[in-house]
């Protein structure tokens, strides 16, 4: 994967041979989409708003801290919210997740949002089916957010947000192969919602823009929680950071600024760990993103810890969407 990104972030003389599969790619995908639009191809209406948080670029942008925010503000808004996912590297079977749910069974961001939004979560490779047998096991649930998915128009829905690396932006600007988008730029222009995952707006957007921040300093023992420390414990100790998601640096670069010296060992997103890829650090302490902690919990150790973090996220967007909800369904948003 770190080959793949070097590759999209950058313009090279091979890029001249993948561009047209480039372009025949965007043909697909925009095809795809007016195939939705104009009715073609059909798209499943809940009967509860749904709200999708994805992106146009493929590896991490902090959807999944986002989803975690989205649901705490609707709970706060008095709704009782459900999470969708489809559950990379899961069964793609329809099914509930849980804190406790093997990660092989239904991908490790769905039981982190398990574990940290206190709401049902379900999963599905037809998202549509997945959101159905949610709704069917929980009828208190009102609104239903849906964990990525922006291009899965299968799955109607009544918002929009589109997030977005504010570090990594868009790469070289091409799309897949030759790139990292899944499609063009100019498709954040029919978004309710840009959100800036730690960067600066983009210019010439007409959606609403909104800054996140990631944030965490309280570092949670792996093989029991119930231990937890400040990351200021940490500080001038050198501990041996692993991260498999989507922008590694993000996570070591947080980890550098909470005082800590590191080693550095970034892996694939969603790279599924076993003992032996932490084996050779031996008793010195590892750090690692809560993501990765879901995978790890077998065969914890003492000295694993993960540092869960949250996304700090303009209160704004929460009034934005509420707006938006109200618009398209009445009173079914307080």
């Amino acid at each position: 994967m770190r080959l793949i990104e070097h590759f999209w972030y950058r313009v090279r003389p091979a890029h001249l041979i993948l561009y047209p599969l480039s372009l025949l790619f965007g043909a697909v995908a925009a095809l795809r989409r007016l195939a939705f639009r104009a009715g073609w191809l059909r798209s499943e209406r809940m009967p509860v708003p749904v709200i999708v948080a994805g992106n146009i670029s493929v590896g991490g942008t902090g959807k999944t801290p986002l989803v975690i925010w989205l649901v705490e503000r609707l709970r706060a808004h008095g709704m009782h919210p459900g999470i969708v996912s489809r559950g990379h590297g899961g069964q793609g079977l329809v099914r509930a997740v849980t804190p406790d749910t093997d990660t092989d069974a239904a991908g490790d961001e769905p039981v982190l949002l398990a574990a940290r939004s206190d709401c049902p979560v379900w999963i599905g490779r037809r998202r549509a089916e997945a959101a159905r047998a949610l709704l069917r096991a929980h009828p208190e649930v009102d609104v239903l957010v849906c964990d990525d998915g922006l291009q899965h128009y299968a799955l109607a829905r009544d918002a929009e947000i589109a997030v977005v690396d504010g570090e990594r932006r868009f790469g070289n600007g091409m799309l897949l192969p030759a790139g990292p988008l899944r499609e063009p730029r100019s498709r954040l222009a029919h978004v309710n919602a840009i959100v800036i995952n730690g960067g600066e707006p983009l210019e010439g957007m007409h959606p609403p823009q909104f800054s996140m921040q990631l944030s965490g300093d309280m570092l949670v023992n792996l093989r029991d929680p119930a231990i937890r420390t400040p990351a200021a414990q940490f500080a001038q100790r050198t501990v041996h950071a692993v991260a498999g998601i989507g922008n590694p640096e993000r996570f070591f670069a947080h980890l550098r600024a909470l005082g800590m010296r590191i080693t550095a060992q970034p892996f694939p997103d969603h790279h599924r760990f076993s003992e032996d890829d932490l084996a050779l650090f031996g008793d010195g302490h590892v750090v690692m993103t809560q993501k990765d902690a879901v995978k790890c919990r077998a065969f914890a150790r003492d000295n694993f810890w993960y540092l869960p973090v949250d996304a700090q996220v303009d209160d704004a967007l929460g009034r934005c969407l509420l707006d938006t909800l109200k618009a398209r369904n009445g009173r079914q948003a307080p």
